[in-house]
């Protein structure tokens, strides 16, 4: 897999960092993005070769501009990866529109201009290249609760995943989506915290509710989701395409 370039967005803590990790190890280039630019660099120090670049994904001029300068920097983009996103979790009767917004801002038209912007480079230098979006569970489910607008946002990515893939297949670009479970994160700490509050108890009897839904009796790790975006990136996945990869345990099986 060497002098295959990967681009991991929200890559500086938690999910996107065990990516850019995974990829790594595999022999890809790594760029490692966030929107914290200092979170970039420290995943990216441990990474031979790997940058660092802040961005917005939210803002879709930035993200064509990185675009540019990586295919500047190092010749190409073979694989992108689209994991930044956010969560707040609240009753369904006090989202309030800023939030709404915010969560679709991220969680679904981050995803859209990055993957237009990689798409259209992808097809203009000619590469067959991956895109790989970052979904959830709750992409496939409703029965999520507290978590309205982040539902909302994801199934979003579902649609959008297998409609990128239907539009760029005919250019040799596959694109597929992970679905994770209940995450060990820092993202899942404030959840657990969210979620104790509004159930009126403690975080860790949240995280027991949690494992106890979930058959392979665990939390998921970062790295569980890291290998199966590193199998979607490699060869092996090369018929598979607008697909979403359920990766959490049997928390949610379809």
């Amino acid at each position: 897999m060497s002098n295959q370039v990967a681009v991991v967005t929200g890559a500086g803590s938690g999910i996107g960092a065990a990516i850019a990790r995974e990829l790594f190890s595999r022999g890809y280039t790594v760029v490692v993005s966030d929107i914290d630019l200092k979170s970039a660099q420290k995943v990216a120090s441990e990474l031979k070769g790997a940058v660092a670049e802040q961005l917005d994904v939210t803002n879709p001029t930035a993200s064509s501009e990185l675009v540019n300068k990586v295919v500047k920097d190092f010749g190409g983009i073979d694989v992108w990866v689209s994991n930044a996103g956010i969560s707040k979790m609240q009753k369904f009767v006090d989202v309030s529109p800023e939030d709404l917004k915010r969560s679709f801002e991220v969680n679904t038209y981050g995803i859209f201009y990055c993957g237009q912007a990689v798409a259209r480079k992808m097809i203009e230098l000619g590469i067959k290249g991956k895109i790989i979006n970052t979904a959830s569970m709750a992409a496939k489910q409703g029965r999520v609760p507290f978590l309205a607008d982040y539902v909302a946002s994801k199934f979003a990515v579902l649609g959008l995943t297998q409609a990128m893939a239907f539009e760029l297949a005919p250019h040799g670009i596959r694109v597929n989506c992970v679905c994770p479970g209940f995450v060990a994160t820092p993202m899942q700490d404030r959840e657990l915290a969210w979620e104790a509050q509004l159930r009126g108890t403690d975080p860790e009897s949240v995280k027991k509710l949690w494992i106890n839904d979930t058959p392979l009796a665990r939390l998921e790790t970062p790295e569980d989701v890291a290998k199966v975006v590193a199998f979607l990136a490699g060869p092996d996945a090369d018929f598979i395409t607008g697909e979403a990869i359920s990766v959490n345990g049997g928390a949610y099986m379809d």
